[in-house]
């Protein structure tokens, strides 16, 4: 029986909270499966999520790669827990391999989870290795081989697997709490907010325009972006507020130099706000310590004073080349690159204050009615669900067996 094998990342050291952890993968792959076109099923076992279902591997290998708390996966076969099933199924991989790849070197690699299988973990590697050389004429290398087949033996089936993808790893996502991201067109922000979430934090977004001085392009950006972002957690919403007429008036109040640093602090402020209503205990910034004039340690700690909850940076000791490298693994570079009006560049001044402290800022601030102006952000904010068009289909049919369970008994639900 096809299926994949997901093994589990940093739940693994959870000590007892480790099935709180666990349950939430599960409930997080559940999610990644919605709109999948098939029945699935989901068993769990000892430090491994088994994933199968009327689906092609392919499929289910690439929506389980994107799920945050697992650090890789296995596309595998299921056979009965027998030393001639599985020497058999073993044969069988290797000589379709070789079919694609003759001369090709291999190790056998088995670990004995059910301590009553008759053969200890190395003795059966070495059962199984001599049969296919006996009957394929394989080399062996167990240092640098080109398969390496992984075997896992279970009281209730064992699994057969000779590729390995990379996880995501970290926490699943939504442990650790909620977050609300600042979401700019550019590098820094989506791969903050992804960071943000391999350490557990489920991330609404929240996306800043100029307008009515800047057209939608930054907007339609952020939208790519919150749903690219949307891959690796169960949907999060974006919120869209207007900020334009805000740093007109913060540039009518004298900002000067200060523009930047006050835009920022409004920022926040609304953020903090709006936090309030998605239940987000923290925010999440793309900053990277003096990658920009605005991004100087006394910049952010003017910044930061403006908020309500903690700020968090997950950029703030990468430098750009790290940056973009990790955006083009997780999908979000290409959208970057794309044109757009940035609010940040509207009403910017010729020079940036590199050491804005929050005194000289506050007094630019007390020009303005700035409660009442936080509010009319939030009232105005728009609210959009991107990702969601791509599973309305509705929850996929998946189960979760017991681990007792034959995974061949399940049907959808």
């Amino acid at each position: 029986m096809p299926c994949v094998l997901l093994k589990h990342g940093e739940v693994f050291l959870r000590g007892r909270n480790r099935e709180r952890f666990e349950e939430r993968l599960r409930n997080n792959l559940r999610s990644a499966l919605r709109g999948i076109g098939g029945s699935t099923w989901i068993q769990d076992a000892r430090s491994v999520t088994v994933l199968g279902g009327q689906v092609p591997v392919e499929e289910l290998v690439e929506r389980a790669g994107k799920v945050i708390g697992f650090n890789s996966v296995h596309p595998a076969v299921r056979v009965p827990s027998t030393v001639d099933d599985i020497t058999s199924a073993a044969v069988e991989a290797l000589a379709a391999l070789k079919a694609e790849r003759p001369g090709i070197t291999f190790a056998v690699r088995a670990r004995r989870r059910d301590k009553s299988f008759p053969l200890t973990s190395s003795r059966f590697s070495a059962e199984v290795g001599s049969h296919i050389q006996r009957a394929l004429g394989l080399p062996v290398n167990l240092t640098a081989p080109d398969v390496e087949l992984s075997i896992e033996i279970d009281r209730h089936g064992s699994y057969l697997s000779w590729a390995r993808h990379p996880g995501q790893g970290g926490l699943p996502v939504g442990s650790s709490g909620r977050a609300l991201a600042l979401l700019s067109g550019g590098y820094d922000s989506p791969v903050a907010a992804y960071r943000a979430m391999r350490r557990g934090l489920a991330c609404d977004f929240v996306h800043f325009t100029g307008a009515p001085y800047t057209n939608a392009s930054s907007v339609y950006k952020a939208y790519a972006l919150a749903r690219e972002l949307n891959r690796y957690q169960p949907a999060g919403r974006l919120h869209i507020i207007a900020l334009g007429r805000a740093q007109k008036q913060l540039a009518i109040a004298g900002a000067g130099k200060l523009q930047v640093v006050a835009q920022r602090r409004l920022m926040l402020r609304a953020a903090g706000a709006l936090a309030r209503d998605t239940r987000a205990a923290a925010l999440v910034m793309g900053d990277s310590l003096g990658q920009v004039a605005s991004q100087t340690l006394t910049n952010m700690a003017t910044v930061d004073q403006a908020a309500e909850l903690p700020v968090l940076r997950p950029l703030v000791g990468w430098d750009k080349q790290e940056i973009i490298d990790e955006a083009h693994r997780i999908g979000t570079a290409e959208i970057s690159v794309l044109p757009d009006e940035d609010c940040c560049n509207l009403l910017a001044p010729e020079r940036v204050s590199t050491r804005a402290h929050v005194p000289e800022v506050e007094r630019v601030e007390r020009r303005l009615e700035m409660d009442e102006l936080i509010e009319e952000l939030v009232r105005s904010a728009q609210c959009m669900r991107p990702g969601e068009e791509e599973t309305q289909d509705g929850p996929a049919a998946t189960v979760s067996l017991p681990a007792q369970q034959e995974a061949g008994r399940c049907t959808a639900s």
